[in-house]
Formats: C-alpha cells, sequence, structure tokens
C-alpha cells in the first residue's frame, strides 16, 4: 500500500485530504492456456485499487486499468496525480479531472496517465454520491433501470472443441449474449454451432487481422449473424480503416476499449455501431457521461468495455443503468480466486442488480486486500 496525505487546513468545501493506493494480484481460472489476450502468459488479474479520504470523512474507492501494467500505474498515481489531488475541492468532481488533465498533459493524453486519473475520477465519484446519500445512477437519472442484462465474455481458447464448451457453458448460466476472443474462422463457427442462432455472438479480434485478413473474414461474420466485430484490425482507433470495412462488408463494428478521452470518441463515434469506452481507461466516469452524450447524439449504442472486478465493474454497472436496454454489461467470463469487493453484483441468468447503496456501490473487502496485496520490493 502507498499513502499520501495532506496537512493543509480544511475549507467551507470538502477536500482532498488523503490518497492511498493498493497493489493486488489475484490468480484466475479460465479454462485456457492463458496465452493469446495479453503481452505475456495471463493467469492473475493485476489489480491497482486507489481510495480517497476527504475532509468530512467520506472516502471513494476507484481503479485503473493495471492488466500487465501494474507498477508503473501505481507509480504514476502515487507520484504524478496523488501530489496534485491533495487539498482539491470534492464537490466537482469534473473540474478536478479538467485539472488534472491540464497539468498532466506534458507526460501524455492517453494510456498510463490516463488510467491513473481514471482511478481517482471514479473514487471522486464514489464519494461525491455518497456525499448525497444516493447510487450513482440516482444522481445522473430519475429513473435509473433497476437490473441491467450482462454477456459473457469469453477469453481466447484457440481450440474448436473448447470454444463450443464455453459458450455452452455461458448459455446454460442464462447468458443471452456472448463475445469471444476468437480470431480464426474454425473457433468462430464452432462458437455458434455449439450455441444455435437465437443467441447473439460476437467476437473481439483484438487487432490480430491484416486489412486483407479482415476483408476475408468479416464476411464470414455477417454469414454467422454476429452481433458485432470488435477492433478487427491495428491500430484499433483508425476511423477511416473500420469505416471503409463497415461500408465494404456491412457489419457491424466496435471498439474504443483503447481510446481516451471524448475528444478520441468523438473522432471514432461515426465509424462504429457500438462505441466501448472503458471506466478505468478513458478518464473515467467524467469522460464516460461525455462519452455517453455523444453516442446519444449520434444515434450509437454504447456497450462499455468491462473486463475487471473492482470499482471500474460497480461504476460501469452504475453507468449502464441509465443507458438504454440496448446497453450491456460485459461480464469476464472467468473465475477469480477471490473479490477485492464485497457482495459483488454477478450476473444471475443473464441479468445483474444494480446496487442501491451510496456512492457506486463498492465496499472493500479488506482481508482480501491484504491477503493478495503485492509488497514493494528493491532492487
Amino acid at each position: 500500500m502507498t499513502a499520501i496525505a495532506s496537512n493543509s487546513p480544511l475549507s467551507s468545501a470538502p477536500t482532498v485530504t488523503a490518497v492511498d493506493t493498493f497493489a493486488l494480484q489475484i490468480p484466475f481460472t479460465d479454462g485456457s492456456a492463458g496465452t493469446g489476450l495479453m503481452p505475456q502468459k495471463w493467469t492473475k488479474l493485476d489489480i491497482v485499487l486507489v481510495r480517497i479520504t476527504c475532509s468530512d470523512g467520506i472516502e471513494g474507492w476507484g481503479d485503473a486499468f493495471a492488466y500487465a501494467c501494474r507498477a508503473p500505474v501505481q507509480a504514476a498515481l502515487d507520484t504524478m496525480v496523488a501530489p496534485l489531488l491533495l487539498g482539491s475541492a470534492c464537490d466537482d468532481v469534473a473540474a478536478v479531472n479538467a485539472m488534472l488533465q491540464r497539468r498532466l498533459h506534458l507526460h501524455g493524453r492517453y494510456g498510463l496517465t490516463m488510467f491513473a486519473i481514471s482511478a481517482v475520477d471514479i473514487a471522486l465519484w464514489d464519494a461525491h454520491a455518497k456525499r448525497l446519500g444516493q447510487p450513482l445512477c440516482r444522481i445522473l437519472t430519475d429513473a435509473p433501470r433497476a437490473r441491467v442484462d450482462a454477456y459473457a465474455s469469453l477469453v481466447r481458447y484457440g481450440t474448436p472443441d473448447q470454444v463450443a464448451h464455453y459458450a455452452a457453458q455461458a448459455v446454460s448460466q442464462g447468458y443471452r449474449t456472448l463475445k469471444l476472443h476468437e480470431i480464426a474462422a474454425e473457433t468462430i463457427t464452432a462458437a455458434r454451432k455449439a450455441i444455435g442462432p437465437d443467441i447473439a455472438l460476437a467476437t473481439d479480434v483484438n487487432c490480430a487481422w491484416s486489412k486483407d485478413e479482415a476483408a476475408t473474414l468479416i464476411p464470414l461474420a455477417r454469414s454467422l449473424d454476429l452481433l458485432w466485430v470488435e477492433e478487427p484490425v491495428f491500430p484499433p482507433d483508425d476511423e477511416r480503416a473500420l469505416a471503409a470495412l463497415h461500408r465494404q462488408h456491412g457489419v457491424a463494428l466496435a471498439s474504443g476499449e483503447n481510446a481516451c478521452t471524448a475528444v478520441e470518441f468523438a473522432r471514432l463515434m461515426p465509424a462504429l455501431t457500438y462505441p466501448q469506452p472503458s471506466v478505468t481507461k478513458v478518464g473515467g466516469i467524467t469522460e464516460c457521461l461525455h462519452i455517453m452524450a455523444l453516442a446519444k447524439d449520434a444515434g450509437k449504442t454504447l456497450m462499455p468495455h468491462a473486463p475487471y472486478f473492482g470499482p471500474g465493474y460497480w461504476a460501469t454497472l452504475q453507468l449502464l443503468a441509465t443507458l438504454s436496454p440496448a446497453s450491456l454489461l460485459e461480464r469476464f467470463f472467468i473465475e477469480p480466486e477471490a473479490f477485492c469487493g464485497r457482495a459483488i453484483p454477478l450476473p444471475i441468468d443473464g441479468r445483474v442488480s444494480v446496487p442501491e447503496t451510496p456512492g457506486i456501490g463498492f465496499e472493500p473487502d479488506h482481508d482480501v486486500i491484504e491477503r493478495y496485496a503485492v509488497r514493494a520490493t528493491s532492487t
């Protein structure tokens, strides 16, 4: 754990008095070989939690995207973001977010810097909603949804038999929409055969196809009636390439998990059917709200990226409660050894109940945080 505290006098408005970060590694199982999705073999969830304490005693929790980049993300929080955050007023989260983006733009507007800003933004919104005594969704809309439909986001298995097995397993658990991370015709086809024509199916390619491969494989996606194809080519933010693929093949495309800020989404939006902001990457809840407004104006259906289990999962659920039923919660189809939050609202028969407690609904499990903490080492 890293803690940074301020001794500055309290002002009339509540201010940030402490920023604590917690790095965790939680093992998980998923039935795969652990290769294909991440730069290294992937069998542990990297998590960087942040706790913000305000002068009125209210705490807010957030997390930064940290898969395969846990240490530098925590360093960005501790050395770049936290010192600027201490003493800041807590009553205008958007203003704090804008301040951080301006002060830190020298370090880049995307990537690790924005992951760190995302974490504190989520925590500040959590604290703000707690201060108002309301779940976040009720602050954002008068009539939030009580339940949200979820889709099972399967890992990459790479063999038709495994894909068929886990796709059928997800359907047996009540999911009506599945997303693969498969890139080969035979594995994508195996999933469709296993689940039949009535279950919605998508695939996330993670930029694995060349443009020539995409031109060959996207027509297959159309013949299999895929709901969308996600990040078909590299780079994932090439709006011209995406627009050309959609124009040529008429298949719905999704992208955005690797885009940061509403500025990038304004550029990408026309090429996408399903924009996919990731609250732990994009700039937090504040930037998601801007992107939600852009999507509404463009008539696009937001499909947030959310393959995680920390406060970002809860925050995504709160945001989805304010959107139309067409926007689904991504539930990563893995089994972590433990969850860092108590009573995590997981899907039951493919639906998730939105927490009604004040804030985003995240309550830390301190025993888990202690048990799976990554201890600092010297070299």
